[in-house]
């Protein structure tokens, strides 16, 4: 009887330590690491979105409710003010002036401004067992090959017709640490190549000219160059085909990798010109083509968050949504005239310029049971620090030469911030790398003018009608107090010269010491 008491207790003791031990592996599944999606919008600017622009002429209803439901920020950057920079900055923490090359990228544009050695976000995630996937537009430069083996520098309809599309493309994003990739090279419906990428190859090649007679006209449609196009390539629909790769992506792995987390970059064509919906779309705002754009870039946000609600995926994945830069020149200026629309709004300046128009865009995260539903941050971010808040949010690590730019935002995310900034200070460039920097209230532009656009030149889309005066012609840079003055109007530098000679000098050792300093 006593060695059956002794055996009916060891059993209990393993059947309590089996107990035990589900209940730990569930409650080490409930806090395994969040799936990540990132949404990036193409051109779309702060005035664009409703939740940021009370006079905003165009509905956002997905974006207003993402930000109902978790955090806005008011004082987000791209780090570029265009796109190839800003995409290379995202994907690495680093600024995109920092290699030496900051191009915009065209057709065969290349090679990539990634470096072979250069740690990326979606490299960094894999350390972790993430899955990670691209869909949409990749824009940060690739490497075509011609028959004999040659890289193909021919940048327009000259170098895509020397193709060998049997050979993989250099530089593709799965080369660079995602696990899948569908898109484009670059622009989808601007590019000399229209035609998808999968992986690293070209499924469906181009085999006719683009015939730019079929395409829509209006304001918003001049921005086609003529190159060739594949069959399977509809320009109104490319945004509807990066959203079903990434609802098909999202649905596989519910399905077959549920205890692996995913990182998953959906990056749109949308509101990039030509502006052309989808025909469902077509005429449903009454604010034009572009309205149209908007309104269906705002759908698909809605439509993957659908996706992950469906999938179930919603409680344990982190959302985030940004934009490459500010809105295009052509699109403010007709969208203002025609619609009283202003993607800019309330700021200066617009897509290339170096004034907050150009690179202040919409920031928006969801993170259930982290982020306080609702929450507004005016912390000065820049989507550098996307590298260095993802490793902070999976534990991932990374060495001290990657991310230089790069700041974890999680202390604002969890509402755990103090009163001192995340950053000491925020840099931000132009395509031709002309810099400026800001710390607290103060932003010093080291150079004359806008770094971007003309606004000398007259014609249907000069910006003349917006040129303000230069208020002190005499000096090399520009100064202005963002609190006192938020649209930039009065250039402080002769009047405070400690002011921009302390931040010319800040700038100028973070350009030496190759990273922000802390």
């Amino acid at each position: 009887m006593v060695a059956v008491a002794v055996i009916g207790k060891v059993m209990r003791f393993y059947a309590s330590a089996l107990f035990l031990g589900m209940i730990l592996m569930g409650k080490a599944a409930a806090t395994s690491p969040p799936n990540i999606v990132f949404i990036l919008a193409d051109d779309l600017g702060y005035g664009d979105v409703a939740c940021y622009n009370p006079q905003s002429q165009i509905p956002t209803p997905n974006l207003d409710q993402l930000a109902k439901e978790g955090m806005r920020f008011t004082d987000a950057h791209s780090p570029a003010t265009v796109c190839s920079p800003t995409r290379y900055s995202l994907l690495t923490g680093r600024m995109c002036f920092r290699t030496g090359r900051s191009r915009v990228f065209s057709g065969l544009g290349g090679p990539c401004l990634i470096e072979d050695d250069r740690l990326t976000l979606p490299e960094m995630l894999k350390t972790k067992n993430y899955t990670t996937a691209l869909f949409g537009k990749w824009h940060v430069g690739l490497s075509f090959f011609d028959k004999g083996g040659e890289r193909i520098e021919k940048m327009g309809l000259e170098g895509v017709n020397l193709i060998d599309y049997s050979k993989p493309i250099g530089g593709a994003p799965v080369t660079h640490g995602f696990d899948h990739f569908y898109g484009t090279a670059c622009c989808p419906t601007t590019d000399w190549l229209y035609a998808y990428i999968e992986g690293d190859q070209i499924p469906v090649p181009p085999v006719k000219p683009i015939d730019k007679s079929t395409l829509p006209k209006h304001p918003y449609s001049n921005d086609c160059r003529p190159g060739m196009i594949a069959p399977n390539f509809d320009l109104e629909e490319v945004d509807l085909v990066f959203l079903k790769k990434s609802q098909e992506f999202l649905k596989a792995h519910a399905e077959k990798k549920a205890d692996k987390p995913f990182f998953l970059l959906h990056s749109m064509q949308a509101v990039h010109l030509p502006s052309f919906p989808a025909k469902q779309f077509q005429g449903k705002t009454k604010f034009g083509p572009h309205g149209d754009f908007i309104f269906q870039m705002d759908w698909v946000v809605g439509e993957l968050l659908k996706t992950l609600d469906e999938l179930e995926l919603s409680e344990n994945t982190i959302v985030m949504f940004g934009s490459d830069n500010g809105p295009e020149v052509p699109t403010v200026i007709a969208m203002r005239r025609d619609h009283q629309h202003d993607g800019a709004r309330p700021w200066r300046g617009v897509k290339r310029d170096q004034w907050e128009g150009g690179h202040r865009t919409p920031f928006i995260v969801k993170w259930l049971g982290v982020v306080k539903p609702g929450a507004v941050s005016d912390e000065i971010m820049s989507l550098t620090d996307v590298f260095a808040t993802c490793a902070a949010i999976t534990g991932a690590k990374f060495p001290e030469l990657a991310g230089e730019d790069s700041f974890d935002l999680t202390p604002v995310l969890k509402g755990t911030q103090g009163e001192k900034p995340l950053r000491p200070y925020l840099l931000q460039q132009t395509f031709a790398m002309k810099l400026s920097i800001r710390q607290g209230d103060w932003k010093y532009i080291d150079h004359k003018g806008s770094g971007g656009n003309s606004y000398e030149r007259l014609g249907e889309w000069g910006m003349k009608s917006f040129a303000l005066p230069d208020t002190d012609p005499d000096a090399p840079g520009q100064l202005y107090n963002l609190k006192e003055d938020p649209s930039e109007t009065t250039n402080l530098s002769s009047k405070h010269p400690e002011v921009a000679e302390r931040l010319k000098k800040l700038l100028e050792e973070s350009k030496k010491s190759g990273r922000t300093g802390a």
